[in-house]
């Protein structure tokens, strides 16, 4: 599995929903040196959990939650009450420790250059020089090695996670088939119509002669189309309708727009047919063609060809920071000294960046929601500001859209890869819980 087909399929943390932060965060910190396993807890702090040979520590829970009200704050969201919030930060870290030491254990070999440009990265997004990041973690105590670990761990993370998680979720043929028949009766309203029509009116009140001679009139106009006369001329002489000059032509419309009885009438027609009989209406009599009908848009798809540039966040990068370093790229790209394939080469954290960031030809479903929407509110040729997914912050550029009409192999896959976005949360919340389940996880008390 690639770097970019995991970019487009991973689950949204539960705890993630709480603050930008921990939803954004692929791993939290390990544990301060002084604090793993194979030390001795600092004296100021004390382990909370040991989970396998992880600990986590009352100061990497304080400092969690210290961050996630922070955001609350500017974002103005509402935290739950300050004892539930730390026993689902808890449950996050404990979650996160599982993963990781799952992930060492059965994860697929991270190569050194790979985790070089992602160590690269971080010091780039802080805007420091290799030595400036080494010094920064000095002075907070982290050795550079424990660091360069700690990516590493995010890497393997991410793609265990990946792997173990799509290979839970199935997909039926008849769940496909349901949701094909589903989308397919919701676009039978969007269906748009073009008729045409010729209408004899009848005057309210009329007396059964005038309604006789009215009908008889429209009988004559259908007679006459019927015998190999042009529609559009007989209906010039003899409708009495707003569109006769047009030849009766109403206009392509949605099916749900156009009286009930005119759609009723023509959905078993062809294009080019006329309707055998006569329809009355409260206006009087009319002979109805059928010019063109358009389907819905359930199986006719808006593609997209875009790139994007990605800097993961972690615990050595806010989304802040991130989003600081993609505004500036966006100001050297519109200035024109720098290019977007060059700048995504030399700093995007993902599998396209060898691609100058060319995600290719998409359908809609392919990318996660906060992404594709972002996606869709540019222009073609508009970059956008930088913005939050699940993976880090991106910024995005459309190159081209197209109108793609998918055949019936396609529409089965469009509707899998909906299918799969759906079940994917529980899916890793079932894949977490197991991983738990075979973890050992002792909870320790404060000290008195």
């Amino acid at each position: 599995m690639t770097e970019f087909s995991f970019f487009r399929r991973i689950s949204r943390r539960t705890i993630g929903c709480i603050a930008c932060s921990l939803a954004l965060t692929l791993l939290a910190p390990l544990a301060p040196a002084q604090t793993r396993a194979t030390g001795t807890p600092n004296m100021a702090d004390y382990i909370i959990a040991v989970v396998n040979q992880e600990l986590v520590t009352n100061a990497e829970l304080q400092t969690r939650l210290a961050r996630i009200r922070e955001d609350a704050a500017r974002n103005r969201q509402q935290l739950p009450p300050p004892a539930e919030l730390r026993k689902q930060v808890l449950e996050a870290l404990i979650d996160e420790r599982v993963q990781v030491t799952n992930a060492r254990e059965v994860g697929p070999k991270i190569d050194e250059a790979e985790l070089d440009r992602a160590v690269n990265n971080v010091a780039l997004q802080n805007q420091l020089t290799m030595a400036q990041l080494r010094s920064r973690l000095q002075q907070q105590g982290l050795p550079y090695s424990t660091f360069r670990n700690n990516v590493k761990d995010q890497l393997l993370v991410e793609r265990v996670r990946e792997r173990e998680v799509n290979q839970r979720i199935r997909i039926s043929d008849a769940e496909i088939d349901a949701l094909i028949e589903q989308r397919r009766a919701a676009a039978g309203t969007a269906v748009q119509l073009n008729i045409a029509q010729i209408l004899v009116t009848v005057p309210d009140g009329a007396n059964a002669e005038v309604l006789a001679q009215r009908q008889a009139r429209a009988e004559a106009a259908l007679a006459r189309v019927k015998a190999g006369e042009d529609f559009a001329t007989v209906a010039r002489e003899i409708s009495e309708d707003g569109n006769k000059a047009q030849g009766g032509v109403i206009g392509l419309r949605p099916a749900d727009r156009l009286p009930d009885v005119f759609v009723d009438t023509v959905k078993t027609l062809r294009p080019g047919e006329v309707s055998p009989t006569l329809l009355r209406s409260g206006a009087g009599f009319h002979v109805l063609k059928l010019l063109a009908r358009q389907e819905g848009a359930a199986f006719s798809v808006t593609q997209t060809h875009a790139r994007h540039i990605l800097l993961r966040v972690s615990p050595q990068l806010s989304a802040e920071a991130a989003s600081r370093r993609l505004a500036e790229f966006k100001r050297q790209i519109l200035a024109g000294t720098k290019s977007f394939d060059q700048l995504a080469k030399e700093n995007s954290e993902d599998g396209s960046a060898a691609a100058g960031g060319d995600l290719g030809w998409t359908s809609p479903g392919a990318f996660v929601p906060e992404f594709e929407e972002a996606m869709n509110n540019l222009p073609v040729n508009g970059i956008s500001d930088p913005l939050v997914s699940r993976f880090g912050v991106h910024i995005i550029q459309v190159m081209e859209r197209r109108e793609v009409k998918l055949d019936a192999k396609q529409q089965r896959e469009q509707a899998r890869n909906v299918l799969r976005e759906q079940k994917f949360d529980a899916a890793y919340l079932d894949w977490v819980r197991d991983l738990r389940g075979r973890a050992y996880i002792e909870m320790r008390e404060a000290p008195l």
